[in-house]
């Protein structure tokens, strides 16, 4: 990674930050991407990176983006929403919130550098989640993960850049604030561990990564037998 330029969404708290602090670790110069100002000069004085605070679901913030990733050798979309509950009382405009973040835009900046990418032989990574298998409770959120593993699958036919998808499970992240989390399976890692497997992932090519690494087995499965998946899941969650 020493001396490659990398352009981290979502980098002002979470597995951005942890990614950041981890390019940074490894020689890498990286530019920080977030809507939180405060946090964000937070993650920069730590980490010697270059904040570019903007909204990447507002027109002039992605544009805003995508000229900062001009230089960029590794994009890494970390950035996204959650929200868990009952379907019927989730609002639309949240609905459309979460497709926006966590969706479109990784979608419209990917589609904005990828000449540029494919000139320097660059390398994208989303983070996804182990949520592609469906969730109870995050249909939304689960949808636009999946959605982002489609896209990023569609990707890997382009030439000239390497694409890795990231499947964390439950993270210590400010998605869990307030929030008690009851599941017995799989443990709670840090963004930290994510940080981690996703660099490694990136530096041997990698096209997916499962954190923690036994997670691949319940997606096989639900890929294989639905049925079955499904069936355990609902006995463990």
């Amino acid at each position: 990674m020493r001396g490659r330029t990398a352009l981290v969404t979502g980098a002002s708290s979470g597995i951005g930050a942890a990614t950041a602090t981890e390019l940074n670790a490894r020689g890498c110069r990286v530019l920080l991407v977030g809507r939180d100002e405060h946090r964000l000069a937070e993650v920069a004085e730590r980490t010697g990176g270059e904040p570019v605070h903007a909204d990447l679901t507002d027109p002039a913030g992605l544009d805003r983006v995508a000229g900062a990733a001009g230089a960029a050798d590794l994009l890494v979309h970390s950035a996204g929403l959650g929200w868990a509950g009952e379907l019927t009382a989730m609002p639309a405009e949240r609905i459309a919130q979460l497709t926006a973040v966590n969706l479109t835009a990784p979608m419209l900046l990917t589609r904005a550098v990828l000449p540029e990418l494919r000139r320097r032989r660059g390398h994208v990574v989303f983070v996804a989640s182990v949520a592609v298998v469906g969730v109870a409770g995050e249909e939304v959120y689960s949808a636009t993960k999946a959605g982002l593993r489609a896209f990023a699958a569609s990707l890997r036919y382009q030439d000239g850049i390497g694409v890795t998808t990231v499947f964390p499970g439950a993270v210590r992240t400010p998605f869990f604030d307030g929030r008690h989390y009851e599941r017995r399976v799989p443990r709670m890692v840090s963004a930290q561990e994510v940080a981690r497997a996703l660099v490694r992932a990136v530096e041997r090519g990698a096209a997916e990564v499962f954190v923690p690494k036994w997670l691949i087995v319940p997606a096989r499965l639900q890929g294989a037998m639905p049925k079955t998946f499904h069936r355990l899941a609902r006995r463990f969650r």
